[in-house]
């Protein structure tokens, strides 16, 4: 099987394998990217476009539709913003265009995925299309680990090479319940041409907090149905998840918590009825939205069995990116490294580009205190342990707490019961008070993350935040403020000073030593010198 030859061949034209790719061409690597692009099986979208998920079907027209959905929160009674800053708006004269914003947000996204296309070429990679897969050898027992097959419209094209990498992310999974096939899920959701009337939606993850938010903010009678007692109840604090819940049931689609579905059905008339398994039924539902998880793709790629995958197909990864087969490695939200967020790839394609083709066999992304965003309503910002993981680790008594909940400004002129609290908390480990979790809920929390991020991944400790100055009147200012700014109580209860790191005495520099080091030998063999002329005479 003879095809045309490069050092490497990336599975998957989302962000980690542009990313991959763009960085390995600029090293001088032979370079070929596969994408699969985009069909409709039975009217569902099969594939997410070049640019993966985030570009086509997840981040980037996810946050044209949250800001869709804020503008509408701002003027709506519901919150109560608008009407508290003097602006009197009859609802009953404003309308929402959908199909109009689906129509730019389409050309909006579809701009982005050709600037992919564009930029692969740009930079020098062979782009192909199609469904990738490894290829078998001569007697079709095993699968060769070099040799790449892309089928596209019945035709089938070889590729060779050096190096693969595994870089073709997931899809939207749907729970093993009878209906299922009424229902569609988040990738879906960006096909509506229509905003439907009633939804529910299905699902206690981050996918199905943001989806059931912009449904419910735009207009459509929403209904979010969950399993446990609460939402996002893996990876976030506890703190930030009350007060979402508080926030929801205030201002947000109907919860229905402890609802497990048992089947989705559709009436004479059209809507879907969603049934429970304690039998209870909720029906007129216009679309039934399933966002219950995610699957990796890696098994649709004829994987050889010397690549290991995990219980749950995906595939095992060390943490320079390798997969358990020599010159094959994988990146992204395919693997076991256990973040599904697009710049987790995108370093991570980098940084493999770095090792493979940069000369740096050092270069790999960690793994650790990643910032993360919800853009839930209001959303969240969240970056390293949560208490209960801190205190796991670390024990209970090392573990130091501060947060806060209050009114954020932006409701200052709300009704009490319309005021949505805004939320901060930062985990510390003793005695440093190192702060190893920052959470936070409330308006603009997504954009004020990034620079606690920074400082969290440095070490700061709760001192080199309260050595900032803040920046006042701003929520994010609590986060310097937590202990009174400048004062610490003592073991007895008593107030002390608490000075900023840049006051501590200063360590004797290399320099500084040497200089000591050199008086002090000049100093000694001046004093014997005189010693012994004192002996002689």
């Amino acid at each position: 099987m003879n095809g045309k030859r490069y050092d490497v061949i990336v599975v998957g034209g989302g962000s980690g394998g542009s990313a991959f790719c763009k960085r390995a061409a600029g090293y001088g690597a032979r370079v070929a990217i596969i994408d699969r692009g985009v069909k409709y099986v039975d009217g569902v979208r099969v594939g997410a476009g070049a640019g993966g998920t985030c570009v086509n079907v997840g981040c980037v027209p996810k946050k044209l539709m949250f800001n869709a959905a804020a503008v509408k929160e701002a003027i709506s009674p519901e919150t109560g913003v608008a009407e508290g800053y003097g602006w009197t708006i009859p609802m009953d004269s404003v309308s929402f265009n959908w199909a109009g914003l689906k129509k730019k947000r389409d050309a909006y996204v579809q701009r982005l995925s050709d600037g992919y296309v564009n930029g692969w070429k740009k930079a020098g990679v062979d782009v192909y299309g199609g469904a990738a897969r490894f290829a078998d050898r001569g007697n079709g027992e095993t699968p060769s680990i070099k040799t790449i097959e892309i089928e596209n419209d019945g035709s089938l094209e070889v590729l060779e090479a050096d190096r693969v990498v595994i870089a073709c992310g997931g899809k939207p999974s749907l729970p093993p319940i009878p209906g299922t096939e009424l229902c569609i899920t988040s990738d879906g959701f960006f096909d509506l041409e229509v905003q439907p009337k009633k939804v529910a939606v299905v699902g206690a993850g981050y996918i199905a907090v943001e989806m059931a938010g912009i449904l419910h903010a735009l207009g459509s009678e929403t209904h979010l149905f969950f399993r446990g007692a609460t939402v996002l109840r893996h990876g976030f604090d506890p703190f930030v998840v009350t007060q979402l819940m508080e926030a929801m049931r205030s201002h947000g689609p109907a919860l229905h918590a402890n609802s497990t579905p048992a089947s989705v059905s559709a009436a004479p008339d059209g809507t879907k009825t969603l049934t429970l398994a304690d039998g209870s039924e909720f029906g007129g539902f216009d679309v039934v939205l399933m966002a219950t998880g995610r699957d990796p793709l890696g098994s649709s790629l004829n994987l050889p069995a010397s690549i290991s995958l995990d219980n749950k197909g995906y595939v095992v990864v060390d943490e320079y990116e390798n997969t358990t087969e020599k010159n094959v490695c994988a990146l992204g939200d395919a693997t076991t490294s256990g973040y599904e967020l697009t710049p987790v790839a995108i370093a991570a394609g980098r940084r493999l580009a770095d090792r493979l083709f940069g000369g740096e066999p050092r270069a790999r992304i960690e793994y650790k205190d990643v910032a993360t965003v919800v853009f839930s309503h209001p959303p969240i910002g969240t970056v390293g342990l949560t208490e209960p993981e801190a205190r796991q680790k670390f024990g209970d008594a090392n573990v130091a707490v501060k947060q806060s909940a209050f009114g954020s400004m932006l409701f200052a002129f709300n009704d009490p019961d319309h005021k949505v609290k805004t939320g901060l908390k930062l985990v510390t480990v003793l005695p440093t008070e190192t702060v190893v979790g920052l959470h936070c809920i409330g308006p603009f929390s997504d954009e004020m993350l990034q620079g606690f991020a920074i400082a969290v991944r440095m070490g700061a400790t709760r001192r080199d935040f309260e050595a900032s100055v803040a920046i006042h009147p701003t929520i994010a200012e609590e986060f310097v403020t937590f202990g009174g700014w400048g004062q610490k109580k003592t073991t007895d209860g008593t107030l002390k000073p608490w000075l900023a790191p840049y006051l501590d005495p200063k360590p004797w520099s290399s320099k500084t030593l040497f200089a000591l080091g050199s008086l002090a030998g000049a100093a000694a063999t001046t004093a014997l010198f005189l010693l012994k002329s004192l002996k002689s005479t």
